[in-house]
């Protein structure tokens, strides 16, 4: 039991690759899930978050999540891999998260079962760019801003998650957990999940009413104050992010150019 803990020990605290560091080898560690089918993704479930962009915070953002997704298979990273600006990426953001990874498939699920579909939990980067161009154009309307904010979503690697799953069972009160993140040694964000307009069961139910969920489904549930963009800063080839949740361990994910 002793050598179980401190293996326990190990992974929540984001110390996991020292149980497979040799002299000559290193091995790197995935995200939980990386076959995951689907990644779902809260924006503005943190009324801090809504105010530091410079929105009074509306009856509406209350009424309803808003759910936008992130294309698995290129955007999942494991903890210890890099954040890459990519060739289009200007100005390039952090947004810590709490993920649910679903166990179970379901539809239509009641908020007072949701509970019994989520597997565990997990650390999450919502990396984001906020000034994404491609192509020039004559003017922007609304809808345009709205798909370059979407698009700037889906950059290669922009989730990356870890250091593990941390099974439901093991967390006494998911909204009750301390989230933090650190660029260099400079405390960026520190809420707490707590402070979630939509709790974890609320946002399942929503969501399973659209799209069936599925065994291995990641659910970012969005992020506190403090982002790069309400700062008018961003992320830079030799930053090192840190994003940490009580309880799940720590993402260290360093910033590097294409």
């Amino acid at each position: 039991m002793d050598a179980a803990r401190d293996v326990w020990a190990k992974v929540v605290s984001g110390k996991a690759e020292e149980m497979f560091m040799g002299e000559e080898e290193r091995v790197r560690l995935l995200p939980p899930n990386p076959g995951a089918r689907k990644v779902f993704c809260l924006a503005g479930n943190y009324a801090e978050h809504i105010t530091e962009a410079g929105r009074k915070v509306a009856e509406q953002d209350r009424q309803t999540p808003r759910v936008f997704m992130k294309p698995p298979s290129t955007t999942l990273r494991g903890p210890r891999d890099p954040i890459v600006i990519g060739k289009y990426a200007v100005r390039i953001d952090w947004e810590a998260e709490l993920a649910l990874i679903i166990g179970k498939k379901g539809k239509y699920i009641a908020a007072n079962e949701a509970a019994g579909y989520i597997a565990g939990y997990s650390v999450f980067n919502d990396v984001s760019e906020r000034a994404f161009k491609v192509w020039d154009r004559t003017e922007s309307r609304e809808i345009d801003r709205f798909f370059d904010w979407l698009n700037g979503k889906w950059l290669d690697g922009f989730a990356p998650m870890g250091p593990c799953l941390v099974t439901r069972d093991e967390i006494a009160d998911a909204r009750n957990l301390r989230i933090t993140l650190k660029v260099n040694d400079q405390v960026m964000q520190d809420g707490n999940t707590g402070q979630m307009m939509f709790s974890p069961e609320e946002i399942v139910s929503f969501i399973s009413c659209f799209v069936t969920l599925e065994p291995g489904d990641v659910i970012a549930t969005g992020t506190p104050s403090g982002v790069g963009n309400a700062r008018g800063i961003s992320l830079k080839p030799g930053d090192v992010v840190t994003t940490e949740i009580q309880g799940l361990g720590k993402m260290v994910n360093a910033v590097v150019k294409e």
